[in-house]
């Protein structure tokens, strides 16, 4: 508009001066010249109303722009379907990404704009500790009445002002039984060189010292100095005898799916994806224990698009989102409907019952999670101690 009105100042000075000063040609041609002039600053200046990189695309956040959300989460974690449904439904374009680890999703925030992210617990606590997360509106997000109130007011947002848990599970080892010579019941397997070059370890720092804790008869939230290091030595040791094919993340699938190694330590509801694909595999939650997590949808405080983050959430934990989810990616829901609907659905859908056992692997009894422990944030100095022993590892993430 200003340019427009000093173009107009600019063109009427002009043409006074014309009439004033040329012949009736000459002003014909000084006018053609100026109205030229007029239309191509008013092309220009449409153009840049209309470009959305010039203008913004805040969404709720006041501007013009078209509606917008960006979302961080775990690699095959979403029945993709939902996100065109909800495109569809709300006219909001879901810009979707994934990270490996909780640890890569934080390197991520420093160069990235997301608004929602999906975390586990300890991270959580973490970012909270660190003020990077917002406070929920939860007025919009009326789905989270649905969450089952043993997943509300945990540890790690006690208050529940900053996160509506998205899935929750366990780790346990996963193993291919015709590679093996008995059931693994212990996280022994994980550190045995009998099963030299056939052993897949999680590629991030807590993972891998919390079960190396574990197999030791620690807490995973121990701030033992003395303790860690002995987690690290007997990792370094079997890293050192060769014990591990590698230290992965999503890799995991096609490795155990394709009989190219024999045992690993992930997530129950990726065994249940792999278990698709080869029916060798088993599963067990060690005699020892493990950690049982809860994954949570969060809103960056610097989110661009927090209206719009939160009606992702609140479509997220609807109950056939949910059920839509557990069916896809098998990870246990927090919804209350979805947990005691999904039998019976999978039974609608695929008009045989679910095996109660598979379901009993994606959703835990209390029996079982009451033999496992979720990961705490950990003081700093703790924090810093895990990413020394890490480095001194040698692991390349």
């Amino acid at each position: 508009k200003i340019l427009l009105t000093f173009l107009a100042g600019i063109a009427s000075i002009a043409v006074s001066f014309v009439i004033f000063t040329v012949t009736a040609d000459r002003i014909l041609l000084v006018l053609g010249g100026l109205i030229f002039a007029a239309s191509l600053v008013l092309g220009l200046a449409g153009c840049a109303m209309d470009d959305p990189a010039s203008s913004g695309s805040q969404g709720g956040n006041g501007s013009t722009g078209k509606r917008e959300v960006n979302v961080c989460s775990w690699g095959e974690y979403i029945d993709t379907d939902l996100i065109t449904e909800f495109e569809k439904a709300t006219g909001i374009k879901v810009n979707y990404t994934t990270a490996e680890s909780n640890e890569a999703l934080y390197a991520k925030l420093a160069g990235a704009n997301y608004d929602v992210i999906v975390p586990s617990d300890y991270m959580i606590s973490q970012l909270i500790e660190e003020g990077k997360l917002a406070e929920l509106n939860y007025d919009n997000i009326p789905n989270f009445s649905k969450i089952d109130d043993r997943f509300k007011n945990l540890s790690y947002d006690p208050e529940n002002k900053y996160t509506v848990p998205y899935t929750w599970g366990t780790v346990g080892i996963i193993y291919n039984s015709t590679m093996v010579d008995e059931p693994i019941t212990s996280w022994d397997a994980m550190f045995d060189t009998k099963y030299a070059g056939n052993v897949l370890m999680f590629n991030n720092s807590r993972d891998a010292l919390g079960i190396a804790l574990m197999d030791l008869g620690y807490s995973v939230n121990t701030d033992s100095k003395e303790e860690l290091q002995q987690a690290y030595d007997l990792l370094a040791e079997a890293k050192a005898n060769g014990v591990y094919q590698g230290f992965v993340m999503d890799e995991v699938f096609q490795k155990m799916e394709q009989g190219n190694a024999a045992i690993c330590a992930y997530y129950a509801g990726d065994y249940l994806t792999m278990l698709e694909n080869n029916p060798d595999l088993k599963f067990v939650v060690p005699e020892e224990g493990s950690n049982w997590f809860v994954d949570a949808m969060c809103v960056l405080k610097d989110a661009q698009h927090k209206e719009e983050a939160e009606e992702w959430i609140n479509f997220m934990c609807s109950t056939d989102a949910c059920l839509r989810n557990m069916d896809t990616i098998w990870y246990a829901s927090p919804n209350a409907e979805a947990l005691e609907q999904y039998p019976e659905y999978y039974e609608e859908t695929y008009g045989e019952p679910l095996d109660m056992d598979l379901y009993a692997i994606m959703a835990p009894s209390q029996t079982v999670l009451n033999n496992c422990e979720a990961y705490l944030v950990r003081p700093l100095e703790t924090r810093t101690l895990y990413n020394d022993l890490w480095t001194s590892l040698g692991i390349q993430s």
